[in-house]
């Protein structure tokens, strides 16, 4: 499901127009981004927890020369579900 299904898919069942709904989806969005730029967890209980992952520094191999190169240390988002969505899915 791409933004613009699950806008049309939330905009049906609430009875919002799709772009309210849309603008919805991407207030959230903006909303998660902003939260954990600033390295704050976001928590939605029973679905999940959006949070900063750092990474680091590590060597590895090129896989086309097999030279050793450094990988920098780096941040990521990561995803853990929560207890409903694991459910959900099972």
């Amino acid at each position: 499901m791409r933004k613009p299904e699950l806008a049309a898919a939330i905009a049906e069942k609430t009875g919002l127009t799709r772009e309210k709904a849309g603008e919805v989806v991407n207030a959230f969005t903006d909303q998660v981004s902003a939260a954990t730029a600033r390295g704050e967890d976001v928590t939605l209980i029973g679905f999940g927890t959006f949070n900063i992952r750092s990474r680091e520094a590590r060597s590895g191999r090129n896989p086309q020369t097999g030279a050793s190169i450094e990988i920098p240390a780096s941040k990521t988002v990561g995803f853990k579900a929560g207890k409903a969505l694991k459910d959900a899915i099972k």
